[in-house]
C-alpha cells in the first residue's frame, strides 16, 4: 500500500507563523554575499535580476546546455522517449531542490543555478562513459576526469562565464553518489582556495567525490540529486524491461518514485527547518542507503551490460581519443576536433586569458569527447572509422 508522510502539525504551525511574521531563521546565502572572479558591470545585480539569476541565465544560454537532451542518464542506446535523459534529470533536481529550499527559506536562485549546471560537463553514456574517459585521460596524463569537476570547467574555463563561486562550489560538490545523514556546508571563501581544491582532486580521484558544497543551497542540490534519480531510475528500468517496479522492497521511504520523493523531502524539512545543516533521521537515512543498494544490484550493474558498452563504446572511445590526439599534435586542421570543437569555441565572444587552442592537447580531447551527445559520439566514430569492427546498435521501439 502506498504511504505518503506529512509534516508534523507542530512544524506546520511554526512554519506558517514564522512566515507570516517574518521571523524565520535566515540560514541561506544573501545575494550581497556573491563572489565572482571578475568585477563586470553587466553582472551587477539589479532590482529585477538578482546576482544568482545572472548565473541561471548564463547556464541556460551556455551552448553546452543544449546537449543535455541527448546524453544518457542511465540507459544508453535505447530509443524510448519515455525514459530519462540528462535534460529531464537536471529539471527534476531543480524542482525538488527548489521545493526544499522554499520550505527552508534558502536562496532559490542559487539553488536553481547549481541544479541546472551540475551535470553540464557529463560525458556521453552516463557514468560508464565517465569511467572510460577517466581511464584514457589518466593513462595519458596521470590526471583524472570526473564529471562534477568538468562541469565547473565548462562554466568557468571552456566558457568563461564569470559564474559565482557559490554556484561553482555547489556544482563541484554535488556528487549524488555520496549519501549523508547530515549535510553540513564546508565554506570556501575565495577562488584561490577553490582552484587549489579542484587541482588536488584532478590529481587524486578519491577527492573529487568528497568535495562538499560551501552553502546550504549546494547541500540541498546534493541531496536532491539522489532523490531525483532514486525512484525515477526504477521507472525507467521498468520501461526498458530491466526490472519491474515490483522488484523493489517497499522500505520506510517507499519503493515508487512519488513515495520516495515525498517521504525524503518531508523528512528533510522536518529535521532541518531553521538549522544550519540538512538532516535525515536515522530510519530514513538507512532506508535511503538500502534503496540505493537495491538500485545498484537490480539496475546499474545491469545497465551497461544491457547496452554492451564494454565491448563497443570502450574501444570506440579509445579509438576516438587516440585519433583526435594525433590530429591535434600533427595539426590536421580538417579533423573534426578543429572544425567542430576548436572552431566552434573560437566563434564565441567570451574574453579568455589565453586562446583556447593553446590548451594542453589531452585536455582539449577530453573537452571535446565530454561535450558530445551519445548520437554525436556514434556518428563521429562511424565518420572517422568507417571500417571499424566496433558498432553499436540502438534498441528500437519495437525490439
Amino acid at each position: 500500500m502506498l504511504r505518503y508522510e506529512t509534516l508534523s502539525d507542530a512544524l506546520v504551525r511554526q512554519m506558517a507563523r514564522e512566515k507570516q511574521e517574518g521571523t524565520f531563521a535566515r540560514v541561506g546565502v544573501d545575494d550581497r554575499q556573491v563572489i565572482r572572479r571578475r568585477r563586470v558591470e553587466a553582472d551587477e545585480a539589479t532590482i529585477w535580476r538578482p546576482p544568482f539569476v545572472h548565473d541561471v541565465d548564463k547556464i541556460l544560454h551556455c551552448p553546452y546546455y543544449n546537449r543535455y537532451i541527448d546524453k544518457t542518464q542511465v540507459f544508453s542506446l535505447v530509443k524510448n522517449d519515455d525514459i530519462s535523459r540528462r535534460s529531464l534529470h537536471v529539471q527534476l533536481v531543480s524542482r525538488i531542490a527548489r521545493t526544499l529550499g522554499a520550505a527552508l527559506h534558502l536562496n532559490l536562485d542559487l539553488i536553481e543555478a547549481i541544479a541546472l549546471g551540475h551535470d553540464i560537463g557529463h560525458p556521453p553514456f552516463a557514468h560508464t562513459g565517465e569511467t572510460y574517459l577517466d581511464e584514457l585521460y589518466h593513462a595519458h596524463t596521470g590526471r583524472h576526469f570526473s564529471h562534477n569537476l568538468h562541469s565547473v570547467r565548462v562554466l568557468d574555463e571552456i566558457y568563461p562565464l564569470n559564474i559565482s563561486l557559490q554556484t561553482l562550489s555547489g556544482i563541484a560538490g554535488h556528487n549524488g553518489e555520496m549519501e549523508q545523514e547530515v549535510y553540513r556546508p564546508v565554506p570556501v571563501d575565495s577562488f584561490e582556495a577553490f582552484d587549489r581544491m579542484l587541482e588536488e582532486a584532478a590529481a587524486d580521484s578519491t577527492l573529487a567525490g568528497r568535495i562538499q558544497p560551501s552553502t546550504l543551497e549546494g547541500s540541498v542540490v546534493r541531496v536532491a540529486d539522489i532523490i531525483a534519480y532514486l525512484g525515477k531510475d526504477r521507472q525507467d528500468a521498468a520501461r526498458v524491461d530491466v526490472a519491474p517496479e515490483g522488484a523493489f522492497v517497499s522500505g520506510d521511504i517507499g519503493s515508487l518514485n512519488a513515495e520516495i520523493i515525498n517521504n525524503l523531502v518531508v523528512n528533510l524539512i522536518e529535521n532541518s527547518y531553521g538549522k544550519p545543516y540538512l538532516k535525515l533521521d536515522a530510519r530514513h537515512f538507512q532506508a535511503l542507503q538500502a534503496a540505493k543498494r537495491e538500485n545498484y544490484a537490480i539496475i546499474y550493474e545491469k545497465a551497461a551490460a544491457h547496452a554492451r558498452l564494454d565491448s563497443t563504446v570502450r574501444p570506440m572511445m579509445r579509438q576516438l581519443y587516440e585519433r583526435l590526439l594525433h590530429d591535434l599534435r600533427h595539426g590536421h586542421t580538417a579533423s573534426p576536433i578543429f572544425r567542430h570543437h576548436i572552431g566552434y569555441l573560437a566563434r564565441s565572444h567570451y574574453r579568455r586569458q589565453a586562446p583556447y587552442e593553446e590548451t594542453e592537447p589531452n585536455q582539449m580531447v577530453v573537452d571535446y569527447i565530454a561535450s558530445m551527445t551519445d548520437d554525436y559520439f556514434v556518428d563521429l566514430h562511424r565518420y572517422l572509422f568507417p571500417d571499424s569492427p566496433y558498432r553499436v546498435e540502438y534498441r528500437g521501439y519495437f525490439a
